[in-house]
C-alpha cells in the first residue's frame, strides 16, 4: 500500500503544478505581446552624430513603432532609401507632417513658431553656425536633426528633397534608454515552463510508484512444485 499511497501524492502534486504551470506560461505569453518584446533589438552607435546623447560604441535598445506612436524628440533608427548608403541612421525627430520648422540663425530651431528648448544638442566648440532652413514638413515625413548639430548629415543637407524630410514609413525603430527587454514576462515563462515540467515528471513518477507490483513467482513465496 505505500507505494501506491506516494504515487497517489506524487499525482496530486502533478494535477497541482501542471495546471499552474501552464497559467504562468499562458501569462509571460500575453506579458511579452504586450511589451512588444520580440520587437525590439539591440544596436551598437556607430557615429557620433548623436553625441553628446549616444556615443560611439554604446548599445542601444530599439523598440520597433507604429508611424502613429513618433513624437518630436524621439530618437530613431531610420533607413532612408538614397541616402547614408543604404545604412540605418540614429537622428531626433524635429518636426512631424505639417510642422513649420525653421532656423534663422542656423543654431536655434523653431517649431511652428515657438523656439524649442534643446538641452541635448552638442554646440560647434568654433561657435559656427549651421545652414539656414525655413520648411514645412510634408504630411506623413518627418525632419530630422543630429544631435550633434557640426557633424550631423541632416534633413539641413536635403532640403531639395521634400524639404529635407524622410518618410515616417522609414523609421525602423525608437532608440530606448531602458533595458533590451521587460525581463518579467521571459521570467515568468521560464518559471511556468519549470512547473509544467517538473509536474510532468511528477505525474509519470507518480504512475509508475502506483502500479501493483507482479504476483510473486512459486520460488519467492516458497511453494513447493512437485517434480
Amino acid at each position: 500500500m505505500q507505494p501506491q499511497r506516494a504515487g497517489r501524492g506524487l499525482r496530486v502534486a502533478a494535477w497541482v503544478l501542471i495546471p499552474v504551470g501552464l497559467t504562468l506560461l499562458l501569462g509571460a505569453a500575453a506579458g511579452i505581446t504586450r511589451t512588444g518584446v520580440p520587437d525590439r533589438e539591440r544596436i551598437t552607435v556607430a557615429g557620433d552624430a548623436m553625441q553628446p546623447t549616444y556615443r560611439p560604441g554604446r548599445q542601444l535598445t530599439v523598440e520597433r513603432i507604429d508611424e502613429a506612436e513618433i513624437r518630436r524628440g524621439d530618437v530613431v533608427l531610420v533607413r532612408v532609401p538614397g541616402r547614408y548608403g543604404g545604412a540605418p541612421v540614429l537622428q531626433r525627430v524635429i518636426g512631424l507632417g505639417g510642422d513649420h520648422v525653421e532656423s534663422r540663425d542656423g543654431t536655434r530651431v523653431a517649431v511652428n513658431g515657438e523656439e524649442i528648448d534643446e538641452p541635448y544638442v552638442l554646440r560647434d566648440k568654433f561657435g559656427l553656425a549651421g545652414p539656414r532652413y525655413d520648411v514645412t514638413v510634408p504630411e506623413g515625413r518627418l525632419f530630422l536633426l543630429g544631435d550633434h548639430r557640426a557633424n550631423a548629415n541632416d534633413s539641413r543637407y536635403f532640403l531639395g528633397e521634400q524639404s529635407g524630410s524622410v518618410a515616417a514609413s522609414d523609421v525602423r525603430g525608437r532608440a530606448q534608454d531602458e533595458p533590451a527587454t521587460s525581463l518579467w514576462p521571459l521570467a515568468l515563462g521560464a518559471f511556468g515552463a519549470l512547473l509544467t515540467l517538473v509536474g510532468v515528471g511528477l505525474g509519470i513518477g507518480g504512475h509508475l510508484a502506483g502500479r501493483r507490483p507482479r504476483t510473486a513467482d512459486a520460488a519467492t513465496t516458497g511453494a513447493y512444485r512437485m517434480p
